[in-house]
């Protein structure tokens, strides 16, 4: 699955990017016409092969599956050094079309100091501001610890406008906002209630201190794959008057997370990483489901000498929800991948166990691609 974008005329890039997501480093292609004014196109896609235990259509055989996980497309733009924006779309859950998760405009008050506003990423947790392309490993983490999905929104993506910005350097950064939030209940594509009583927005927030090097942008990385020292803390939380609703009641929805990430370079033949967060979620009892405590942990190690095309960075991650149900789920990944530029292009292969409570565990093993233009 290869494309080719051509940057000779500007009409082509903007009719070729009604359909694409930007984060903060993919590739594409930036196209100048006047002092800063520009247009920057690309797209990235993961893609996977997966065979799962007892998941044919028999019940007692392997699946044995190709899936496109995801296609999206970016556009960036800055009208001037003041004013930029962004657009970008993510394939659709049947994959026969894009939706958009990103259209934003940002306005710099100072080098410090910018209004988000639009539809983006809410103020989170780690995990879900690197989302499935810059994560360790790849793919969401989010579905069992991060659960930022069942709050509304658009691929974790909601509307609204936040104040981003940063003091010290880039060392202490923040950024707060009001959202549209929940506004009708869903778990997977069902929809399990509509909101009654008064309509409360969304309140979500997120500090974060970096002792090392500094961290650029607001979107964020999960791991910087050797190329920085990182000691971060980041605290997030996010709330909404009558967030949780089902067909027969309403409560509040809040919920509080705090993350660590450690990389330091040149330790041994490459870069060590370790990361790690602990969440609390509350849903005013209306779905014990979702509400509970969950638990992820990270630790990977890339090494610096490349093998051919890329580097080998071989991991492991454990994530765990504990619901007031009392139905746990737990998950354990052990994984290679390898590296070939960056986030642009890399080839993972995992193993992974899932346990959850009252079911038999299941075994999985996935091969991933991931490429971005």
């Amino acid at each position: 699955m290869t494309f080719e974008f051509k940057r000779s005329q500007l009409l082509t890039a903007i009719a070729a990017a009604v359909m694409l997501p930007a984060m903060s480093a993919h590739a594409g292609g930036t196209i100048t016409f006047g002092e800063d004014k520009s247009i920057s196109v690309g797209f990235g896609m993961r893609g996977s092969f997966s065979s799962v235990e007892n998941a044919a259509p028999n019940g007692t055989s392997s699946s044995q599956d190709f899936n496109l996980d995801s296609a999206r497309i970016y556009l960036s733009g800055s009208l001037n050094k003041n004013i930029k924006g962004m657009l970008n779309t993510e394939k659709d859950i049947a994959g026969q079309g894009f939706q958009v998760i990103d259209a934003n405009v940002q306005f710099a008050i100072a080098p410090e100091l910018t209004i988000w506003a639009g539809r983006f990423l809410s103020p989170s947790d780690r995990a879900n501001m690197a989302g499935p392309y810059y994560s360790l490993g790849g793919g969401y983490w989010s579905g069992v610890a991060s659960r930022y999905g069942y709050n509304g929104g658009h691929i974790g993506r909601d509307d609204g406008v936040a104040v981003v910005g940063s003091l010290m350097d880039g060392k202490l950064a923040y950024s707060f906002g009001m959202f549209e939030g929940n506004t009708a209940f869903q778990i997977a594509p069902v929809t399990l209630g509509t909101r009654t009583g008064s309509d409360g927005l969304m309140y979500a927030g997120r500090v974060q201190v970096d002792f090392w090097d500094a961290e650029p942008g607001y979107y964020g990385t999960g791991n910087y794959l050797g190329s920085k020292d990182i000691l971060a803390i980041g605290i997030a939380g996010r709330s909404q008057k009558n967030g949780a609703y089902s067909a027969t009641a309403t409560g509040d929805y809040a919920s509080y997370s705090i993350d660590f990430l450690l990389e330091k370079k040149d330790l041994g033949p490459g870069a060590l990483s370790i990361e790690a967060a602990g969440y609390d979620y509350d849903t005013s009892d209306v779905f014990l489901s979702e509400q509970g405590t969950a638990y992820s942990a990270g630790v990977g190690y890339i090494f610096t000498q490349k093998v051919g095309w890329g580097q080998f960075q071989p991991y492991v991650r454990y994530q765990k929800f504990s619901p007031d149900n009392d139905i746990d789920t737990k998950k354990y990944d052990l994984g290679v991948n390898y590296v070939i530029d960056g986030y642009n292009a890399q080839l993972s292969g995992f193993y992974s166990n899932t346990d959850v409570t009252g079911a038999s565990d299941v075994d999985a093993f996935t091969v991933a691609l991931q490429v971005q233009f």
